[in-house]
Formats: C-alpha cells, structure tokens, sequence
C-alpha cells in the first residue's frame, strides 16, 4: 500500500466535543486552517539524495555567502569545494567506504557544515555527537554506532583520549576553534581559546590528523561520487539518553529530505529563496537545528549565521546585532534569555519575519514578551529525534500564541491512543500522541526490540500525551514518564510551569513530582527568582489563582539556576532524581 493511502481512516480526528457533535476528519480543518500557499503533501522523493539537494543549492546560489561565523563567510562555491576536498580525503586518504559511519564531535563552527557534507558526499553516515559528552557517553556513542573516524574540535580531544582506544575509530581528525576564520584571525582565536580562556585541556593523540591537512590533502584527490540511494542512512541521530543509554535513529536520505520539504510547505509562503538570514544559536548536532536551520536555509539558499556559544547572551546579542537576520530558532529558555537582556531589548526588528521555538515548551509569558518586543509570533513546534524531526507546527499567519504545538505538517498524520492503544474520538481528552508520515525513522540502529516498542502498525508512539481541540490543534500536556500522580490525579508539569512562569518575579521555573506517603506524590517547583524579594508565600499563592487545589505546588525551592541540556533543556530528571536521594537520606 502506498504510504499515503487510507490514511485518513481514524487518523487526524476532529474529536466530537462533549455535546455530542459528529466527529470531523481533522484534515478538512487542517485543509482549511492552514493559510494559502501550504501544500496538503509533499514529495519526499524530489530529491534522489541530500547529496543531490546539496549540489542543487551550490549550483544556484554558488556566489552568495552560506555560512558565517566569528565574522567570517564562507560561500557556497566555497563550501562546495571544501566539502568535496573533506570527501576526497575520506575515500582516498582514510580509505573509507560507503555506509561507514564518521562521528563529528564540535560545536557551531564553519568546520561543521564543510565535514558534514563531505561525509554525505562520500556516501558515508554522519554520527552527531554532543561536544559536552562525558568520556562514557562517548565511548557508548562511539561503539553503538561502530564509527571508524572522528571530526573533533581540539578543546574535546582530552575526553577522546580517554576512551579512543575501546573504540572502533581508527582515524582522528583534529580541528581548532579558529582554523576556518583566516589567518590573522584564525590565529588570535586559537591562542586566546588555548592560552587566555584555557578551554583547550592537555591531551595526547598522537596519530591524529588535522582537519587542515585533510582539506589541503583532499584538494589533489580524486573525488568519486558514490551511488547513493533515498532509502540509505544518512544520520545516526542519537537520542537524548535521559532513560539509559541513548539509542541512534537511523534517519535516511529520504527521512531528511522529506522533513525539509514539510518545513518548505509550512513556512515556505513567508520565506524568499537567496534572501534570507536565519541565526542559529541550537547546536548543529541538536536534529532541530540541523533540519530546520541548516538544511532548510541551506535548500532556499539561505545565509546562516553560526552561534558557537549561546550560553554567552551578552556575547550573542552583540553577535547578531551586527547582522540584519530574518530568521531565529531557539528554545524556550533562550528566548526567555533575549526578551530580559537590555540590550536585547534595543534592537531593529524590522527584517524579522519567522521565529520558532522547539525542542521543549514555550511558555506563555515568553512568548508574550517576544510577541510584544520584536511584533513577531513565536511558533512552537514540535518534533522528535525520530522523526527528523519536525511533526506539527504553528501556522505562520497565528498573530497570538495559543499555547498548542499547532497542527501536523505536510503529509502527517496524528492520533491519540489511550492506554490500551485504542484512537480517543472526544475533543480535549488526552491521550499518547502517535505519528505516521514520510519522515519517520526507519527504525533505531542494531535495535529491533527497542524500534518494536516505539513502532507499531507504522505509527510511532511518541510517550507524549496531548490533546485535541476543535479547530484540530494539537497540545502537548506533558511527557509519559514526567506526570505527576496526585492521590490518582494526573498533573502534567508544564501546566505548573506555565503559571509560575506567568509570575513577573519569576525567571525560571521546573516542576516535578516528589514521593509522598499520603498523597502518593506532590508537586514541588525549583524556581529561578528574577526579583530576589519573591517568597515561597507568593509564589503558592499565585498558583491557587490560577490552579485546581491538588496541582498546586506543596514545596518551593528557590535556586540560582536550573540543571539543563547543553541546548538548554531542563532537566526535570536530575531535580527529582536529587530529591528522591534527599528524602532517601533522611
């Protein structure tokens, strides 16, 4: 059966509301919702490979700057050929062969892009690994995925060390902070990172080469275009690890290809091929940014500025006023970041015309500020490692925010299953959001019990419970495993965060369930005070204006930050898992 065909049967479900009205197929709201110019479908399959869109993108927009970062531009005639030198390298020098796996380990960097597809064009499978790994996350990494070569920024090099020699890899390819950047330039950079910051730790591979040396070798190589088909591997994407050991999404050609053309269908009418310029501030190796900023910006011919440390905000903001940019993804908490910085504050927005916020969930009071400060929306997306990754998005024509992840993009279809896995037909009742569509995994990497759990009669079963309301938007209400059981009462944390998040004395909010003899489990917030007077009295009392009794936090923990993912992520876990230890050790 084709991939579309039938699709429509039991899937994107208007719910009945509670007066009885009759079920509507939600993709006749969705037809109608989503404004003009957004495709129903898309043809995953415009595209033989990345490869192929890759070169479509250098062809046409050859002389007009790709990438920039610390200042520097590289083209994409310059990009082109830098990536072929890196794919020379690999088959010829490293002898490598297509469908090995190459891991690259740096943050946002112009090395980035030339190793990636370098990688692609030698047919081969990029690994995306996180530059903040500790030693035994890499070695897992490095051994799950069986990679024979590592791209690495030297100031990484030290964790390698420690573990390179339990590993597959046979090739080490080293790279600095400020070899892309020219030679003056490139040169203060590498210094000052090394010997003023210290973020270069002593480390000792001695047969490792440099990403220079590989280039300037790859020059006078012979590349060999591999035939590379839709249905290959393109990224082993591995997935957060938060329950045990991370596990690589096999994502293909297609699986990528397919995403890019959503997210074409969806902001596409808004978006001018060759004039737009998105910051990117979310790590490359983070599967958000690399769909939506790099390859989306890269397939329009876009210029995209590289953010290599986000985390600096005054940094950051000096970075991007400097440049007229269109476009900006982030996350919540980086947003929320911009919107209190002063700076910030006093900027142009006038070219601004797309913002989206993935990868957790945008609170109200964010995007209310973002809303007010730049007059842009801030549309929330959402999506998932397994599904390259995005599902649904808010319509680019949605003025205020709605506090849903919006409806499915092109070519998706979304259910809600209850426990025993049966569609839920009633508006507003939750239930696991389960997804189909071209650009889901094809499974998890040398993992069929791990793929039978999550894939089941070709639906994805996410472990988000949302709801649907009439007009076919989607809401995330929380994660399976993040809900909070109040004497039988599901109590879904972002709701907590939400609110606290609304008080203007608030920075920062996480919300989790800790053990409780009585109750089973009550809800205590760890909250970042942007005014140092807020009280644990206030902050209650605020949640009982806007909450039922048994949601409304028991405990209040103030801190001076909150534990997050290098994108920026809370971790809910750690606060809880510390909590847990508290109470076990009293």
């Amino acid at each position: 059966m084709h991939e579309h065909e039938g699709k429509h049967e039991n899937t994107r479900l208007q719910q009945a509301d509670a007066a009885g009205e009759q079920a509507v197929p939600v993709d006749k709201i969705w037809l109608t919702r989503y404004p003009e110019g957004v495709p129903a479908e898309i043809n995953p399959d415009i595209y033989g490979s990345l490869v192929e869109m890759f070169e479509a993108s250098v062809s046409e927009f050859a002389d007009q700057p790709a990438f920039v970062n610390m200042g520097q531009t590289i083209t994409y005639r310059r990009l082109e050929e830098q990536s072929r030198a890196f794919a020379a390298y690999l088959q010829d020098e490293l002898k490598l062969e297509k469908g090995d796996r190459v891991a690259v380990m740096m943050p946002n960097l112009l090395q980035y892009p030339i190793a990636v597809f370098g990688i692609l064009r030698a047919g081969m499978i990029v690994v995306n690994v996180n530059p903040l790994y500790t030693p035994r996350e890499l070695e897992h990494q490095l051994n799950d995925s069986g990679a024979k070569a590592i791209v690495i920024v030297s100031n990484f090099a030290h964790t390698l060390e420690k573990v390179v020699y339990g590993t597959p890899v046979k090739h080490v390819i080293l790279t600095r902070m400020g070899d892309n950047l020219g030679l003056a330039k490139g040169t203060l950079v590498n210094f000052v990172v090394k010997y003023v910051k210290k973020l270069v730790p002593k480390y000792n591979l001695p047969h490792a080469s440099t990403m220079r040396q590989a280039l300037a070798k790859g020059r006078y190589l012979q590349y060999i275009k591999p035939e590379i088909h839709n249905e290959d591997v393109a990224f082993l994407q591995y997935t957060g690890g938060t329950t045990g050991l991370s596990k690589g999404a096999m994502l293909t050609h297609r699986n990528m290809i397919a995403n890019v053309e959503q997210c074409l269908g969806v902001y596409g009418p808004v978006l001018e091929r060759g004039k737009e310029f998105v910051v990117t501030a979310l790590p490359l190796y983070h599967v958000f940014a690399l769909t939506v900023n790099c390859l989306l910006f890269m397939r329009l011919g876009g210029y995209n500025l590289l953010i290599s440390n986000p985390r600096d905000i005054p940094g950051f903001v000096k970075e991007i006023k400097r440049y007229p940019f269109t476009c900006i993804t982030g996350v919540n908490t980086l947003f929320n970041a911009l919107v209190n910085n002063d700076e910030f504050q006093s900027m142009d927005f006038a070219k601004l015309k797309l913002t989206i916020g993935g990868g957790m969930a945008v609170q109200r009071a964010v995007a209310e500020q973002w809303k007010t400060l730049t007059d842009t929306p801030l549309l929330e997306g959402y999506g998932l490692t397994e599904c390259s990754p995005l599902v649904s998005v808010c319509p680019y024509d949605l003025t205020d925010y709605n506090g849903s992840i919006g409806l499915p993009v092109c070519s998706t279809d979304i259910r809600l299953v209850d426990e025993a896995g049966n569609p839920i037909l009633a508006t507003g009742t939750p239930g696991e959001m389960q997804v189909r569509g071209p650009q889901v995994m094809t499974g998890y990497w040398q993992r069929p019990e791990a793929t039978a759990e999550v894939m089941q009669d070709g639906w994805l079963c996410t472990g988000d419970i949302a709801v649907c309301d009439q007009q076919g938007f989607f809401k995330i209400v929380d994660r399976k495993k993040d809900m909070i059981l109040v004497s039988g009462f599901n109590v879904y944390p972002n709701e907590i965060e939400d609110v606290v998040a609304l008080h203007p004395k608030v920075l920062e909010v996480a919300a989790v369930g800790v053990p409780h003899k009585v109750s089973g489990e009550l809800v205590k917030v760890f909250v970042v005070r942007k005014d140092p007077k807020l009280t644990q009295e206030e902050v209650i009392a605020h949640c009982r204006q806007h909450l039922t009794a048994y949601k409304v936090p028991k405990l209040v923990e103030f801190r001076d930050e909150l534990p997050k993912t290098n994108v920026g992520k809370i971790l809910r876990r750690v606060l809880r898992d510390e909590e847990i230890a508290r109470q076990a050790g009293q």
